[in-house]
C-alpha cells in the first residue's frame, strides 16, 4: 500500500507558486511533513485530499491515479484539516450519526456500534452528549479523528493537529494517532518539530513548495552529528557570526542568547560541540527567524 506523489506542481490564480514538482512515496505508518507556515503543506494536503487538482504531475494510491475516480479514493480517505466547523448545539453523538449516514452507513445498529467504538477510542464517551462547539481545542481534535475514522480509511491526513493544544491534550492526541498506523498511511502535516520527533518513522521537509530533505528522522539527525556547535553570545556578536558561519538557530536560555552553528570543525573560540537533534537538522534547511 503506497501513496505516490509524482512531480506535482500547483500555482494559484494570485500567482503564488505553492508546489514545485513535489515527489514523495509514502508507505503505511506515520509520515511527518515538516515545514514553516506558508511552506505549501496545506496545498499538498488539499491536493492529496482531491480538493484541488494539480497543474501538473499525478498522485497514485495502490497504483491508481486518484484524480481518475476521486469519489472512489475519497471512500478510502480521512482528512482532518487544521480548522473544521461544527453545528451549533449539536452533540458528538448526533454529529457522528449524521456524518455516518452521509458516508453510507445505513444500518442504525451498525452506526451506533461504530460511533460508540470511536467515542471510546478518542476518550469522549462521557462527553458524547455535550455540544461539540463547547469542547476544548483538544476535545474537538479528538472528535475530528472520530469523524475521520467512521469508514476505516486507508489514507489519513491530519493538518497541523496539535497547534494550540496544551501538553496534556497533545499527548492524548499523539496516543490516538499512534494507534492508527498499523492499518493506514497517516500523513502528519506540522510546523512543530517535536510532533515529528515523537511520532514519525519517516519524514520530509517542505519549504517554498519544494521537498528539501527526506528520510528517517534518526538517519537525518545522524547526518549532522559532530557538526553542531553551541555558545552563549552577546547580541552584538550575532551579525558577525552570521556573516562568517552557518548559524542555524538562536535561542534565549535564562536570559542569554545561545547560538548554534553547523560546521565540520570548531567554528570559533569557546564553542562547544553538542549532540544533534531533529530541530538542528530542520533549521539547517529552514532558516529560523532571527532573535
Amino acid at each position: 500500500m503506497e501513496l505516490e506523489i509524482r512531480d506535482v506542481s500547483k500555482t494559484y490564480t494570485n500567482g503564488v507558486h505553492a508546489l514545485k514538482r513535489v515527489n514523495l512515496t509514502i508507505e503505511k505508518g506515520m509520515f511527518g511533513l515538516l515545514g514553516p507556515n506558508g511552506a505549501g503543506k496545506s496545498s499538498i494536503m488539499r491536493t492529496i485530499a482531491t480538493l484541488q487538482i494539480p497543474d501538473s504531475g499525478e498522485i497514485r494510491f495502490a497504483g491508481q491515479n486518484i484524480f481518475t475516480n476521486p469519489t472512489e479514493f475519497r471512500r478510502q480517505l480521512g482528512y482532518l484539516p487544521q480548522d473544521f466547523g461544527v453545528y451549533a448545539d449539536a452533540s458528538a453523538t448526533t454529529m457522528l450519526d449524521y456524518f455516518a449516514r452521509l458516508k453510507g452507513i445505513k444500518n442504525s445498529k451498525e452506526r451506533k456500534n461504530r460511533i460508540d467504538e470511536l467515542l471510546q477510542l478518542v476518550n469522549l464517551t462521557e462527553h458524547c452528549h455535550k455540544a461539540v462547539d463547547t469542547y476544548s481545542g483538544g476535545m474537538r481534535q479528538r472528535f475530528g479523528i472520530a469523524q475521520v475514522l467512521l469508514t476505516n480509511p486507508k489514507v489519513i491526513i491530519v493538518d497541523e493537529p496539535t497547534a494550540g493544544l496544551d501538553p496534556a491534550e497533545r499527548n492524548r492526541f499523539y496516543s490516538i494517532l499512534h494507534q492508527l498506523t498499523d492499518n493506514a498511511i497517516v500523513i502528519l502535516s506540522t510546523h512543530i518539530v517535536s510532533d515529528v520527533t515523537d511520532l514519525c518513522g519517516d519524514m520530509g521537509i517542505l519549504n517554498n513548495g519544494c521537498i528539501l530533505a527526506r528520510g528517517k528522522p534518526d538517519a537525518l539527525v545522524a547526518s549532522i552529528e559532530r557538526k553542531i556547535w553551541r555558545k552563549t553570545v552577546a547580541r552584538e556578536e550575532l551579525n558577525q557570526l552570521r556573516n562568517n558561519h552557518k548559524v542555524i538557530s538562536t535561542r534565549i536560555i535564562k536570559g542569554d542568547i545561545q547560538a548554534t552553528i553547523l560546521s565540520d570543525t570548531l567554528p570559533a573560540d569557546n564553542f562547544t560541540q553538542s549532540p544533534a537533534d531533529l530541530e538542528d537538522f530542520y533549521f539547517s534547511y529552514v532558516p529560523e527567524l532571527a532573535v
